[in-house]
């Protein structure tokens, strides 16, 4: 029987990845190995290129490949509006909307008294920096709908007080989205943050 060890070992790590079970991981390294090189190749070149060069944004939090993100270095961003969010996967999925033209912060977490994570822990005191002196005019918190995002949330907004306008993006029924599908505590929020028609 010949050794696999490699490979069962590139197995083991990619079932470590978000969203990749085991039997997931199996067939993603299989079909790479099929496609050796066309894919498996430029994706261990690829890799090994971000590995060196991938850094956080020493303002913002992002990842990018300089020690300034290119949203925080657009001058056209600074608009006064500023995005808190937990972490860069939800910096990514805003932009994704090509809607919000200002600037972000990543907090990268949320406050949570039993894994013991404070501000501290956390980016906020940097958030509170920036907002003193990058001429901020509103903060939008763009927490999860969790305990320890609405906290968060609570937390932040009673250290900047009045300082600056705070808002947080509107929570209920998704577009599309069907009451009956829906938990109770989309239908609650939904019906709390009614407009008018």
């Amino acid at each position: 029987m010949s050794s696999t060890t490699d490979i069962d070992a590139l197995i083991e790590q990619m079932a470590k990845l978000p969203g990749l079970g085991p039997r997931s991981a199996r067939r993603a390294v299989l079909h790479l190995i099929r496609k050796r090189s066309l894919q498996l190749i430029p994706l261990a070149n690829r890799m090994q290129q971000v590995a060196a060069t991938a850094r956080e944004c020493l303002n913002c939090g992002n990842i990018g490949t300089s020690d300034i993100c290119g949203i925080c270095e657009n001058e056209g961003r600074s608009n006064g509006e500023m995005c808190v969010v937990e972490d860069v996967a939800d910096l990514w999925a805003m932009e994704r909307t090509m809607v919000f033209k200002g600037r972000y912060h990543v907090l990268g977490g949320t406050l949570s008294a039993l894994d013991a994570i404070g501000p501290s822990e956390l980016r906020i005191p940097k958030l509170m920096d920036r907002i003193a002196t990058e001429n901020v005019s509103e903060v939008i918190l763009a927490l999860n709908a969790t305990i320890d995002g609405q906290t968060t949330a609570h937390y932040i907004s009673d250290q900047l007080g009045d300082s600056v306008k705070i808002t947080s993006l509107a929570q209920g029924v998704p577009i599309g989205g069907e009451l009956d599908y829906l938990d109770d505590g989309t239908i609650s929020a939904a019906l709390k943050a009614r407009k008018s028609f």
